[in-house]
C-alpha cells in the first residue's frame, strides 16, 4: 500500500508503485518482480516524479535508445550509454529523464532473501543506505552484463507463478558478481582523506533529508561531528559553503515540482516542508528571481 509519511508518498507494495508510474503489469509475488523495460510510446517527453520513498529494493540494468538525460538527486546523466543502479529502501528518491530507456529491472523486498543472509547492506556494500549508486559505461560492457541479466530474467520468466526460488538465486549470484567487480575497480581508486569522506557522506544525508532538515547543526549531528568542523571541512574540500549544498538541492526538487507538475503551488510548499506557501513563495523567487507561478508560466511551454 502507500503510506503518507507528512505527504511524501511512501510505497510500501511493489504493486502500488507500478500502478503510481503507471506501468501495466503486475507482480504475483509481492516480494519480488521482474520487468523488461522498453521505451514508453513518445519517449521524448520529458518524465517526471516528484520525491517519493520505496520500502523495497530497485536494482537495474539498463540503456538508451536515444537522447536521454536522467537526474538523480545532484547528479545528472546525459545521453549516458548504459549504466547500472542500486537503490536501497527508504531513500528519498525523484527524477527527471526523457524515457527512452531499456534493460532489465528488479524490484524485491528484504523478505525474498531472508533464507540466505539479513542486511543487503552487509552483504552487498553496491546497496548503499545513504544514497543511490549509479555506475555509467560504455554499450560494449551492457553486452558483457546482459547475459548474467538474462539467466535471471529467464529464470523468472519460465518458472510457474510461484516464488521464483531459482530467479532469485541466480539474482544472488549476479550481485556477488557484480560485488567483486566494483571491488576490483576501487583497488586502484587514490585513496580519500577524512574531509573528502566527510562531504561524500554529508552529500548523501542531505540527498536523504534535505526536505525535513535545513541546518548544519542537524547534518552535524547526524555525522558525529561538531557544526564548524562540518563547515571548514565541506569549505576546505569544496571551495563552498556547507549550506549552499542543502539549500541548491531544495531549490532543484522546487523548480522540478513547480515546472512538470500540475499542483497546486500550496501543495507543493507543504510537500516540501515550508510552514506556509508565502514562505515558500519567498524562498524560491529569492533563488530563481521568480515567483513559482511566473516560473511555471515561463517554462509552460517548454515541457
Amino acid at each position: 500500500m502507500r503510506k503518507t509519511t507528512g505527504i511524501l508518498p511512501y510505497y510500501t507494495e511493489i504493486n502500488d508503485f507500478l500502478a503510481s508510474i503507471p506501468w501495466p503489469e503486475r507482480t504475483t509475488n509481492p516480494d519480488f518482480y521482474c520487468l523488461r523495460l522498453k521505451p514508453i510510446e513518445g519517449g521524448q517527453m520529458p518524465v517526471y516524479r516528484p520525491p517519493f520513498k520505496r520500502s523495497f529494493y530497485f536494482f537495474a540494468l539498463l540503456f538508451n535508445s536515444g537522447e536521454i538525460k536522467v537526474e538523480y538527486g545532484e547528479q545528472t546523466i546525459q545521453d549516458a550509454d548504459s549504466y547500472l543502479v542500486f537503490h536501497s529502501p527508504n531513500l528519498v528518491y525523484s527524477f527527471t529523464h526523457n524515457n527512452a530507456l531499456e534493460g532489465y529491472v528488479v524490484y524485491f523486498k528484504p523478505d525474498a532473501f531472508s533464507f540466505f543472509k539479513p542486511g543487503f547492506h552487509r552483504q552487498f556494500t553496491l546497496f548503499d543506505p545513504h544514497r543511490t549508486n549509479l555506475f555509467k559505461f560504455d554499450h560494449g560492457m551492457f553486452r558483457q552484463l546482459a547475459p548474467h541479466f538474462e539467466s535471471v530474467f529467464a529464470a523468472y520468466e519460465h518458472s510457474e507463478k510461484d516464488a521464483h526460488l531459482e530467479a532469485r538465486l541466480k539474482l544472488l549470484g549476479l550481485l556477488c558478481h557484480l560485488q567483486s567487480c566494483v571491488l576490483e575497480s576501487k583497488q586502484n581508486e587514490v585513496p580519500t582523506g577524512r574531509p573528502e569522506l566527510l562531504l561524500r557522506d554529508f552529500l548523501q544525508l542531505i540527498e536523504n533529508n534535505y526536505i525535513h532538515k535545513r541546518s548544519i547543526k542537524e547534518y552535524a549531528a547526524l555525522l558525529s561531528v561538531t557544526p564548524n568542523y562540518l563547515s571548514r571541512s565541506v569549505k576546505q574540500v569544496s571551495g563552498r559553503n556547507a549550506l549552499t549544498f542543502i539549500t541548491e538541492r531544495l531549490v532543484s526538487e522546487a523548480k522540478s515540482l513547480v515546472r512538470y507538475t500540475d499542483m497546486e503551488i500550496s501543495t507543493i510548499a507543504y510537500q516540501l516542508d515550508f510552514s506556509d506557501p508565502a514562505n515558500f513563495g519567498k524562498f524560491f523567487k529569492k533563488h530563481t528571481k521568480f515567483s513559482p507561478s511566473a516560473f511555471r508560466s515561463q517554462h509552460k511551454g517548454l515541457n
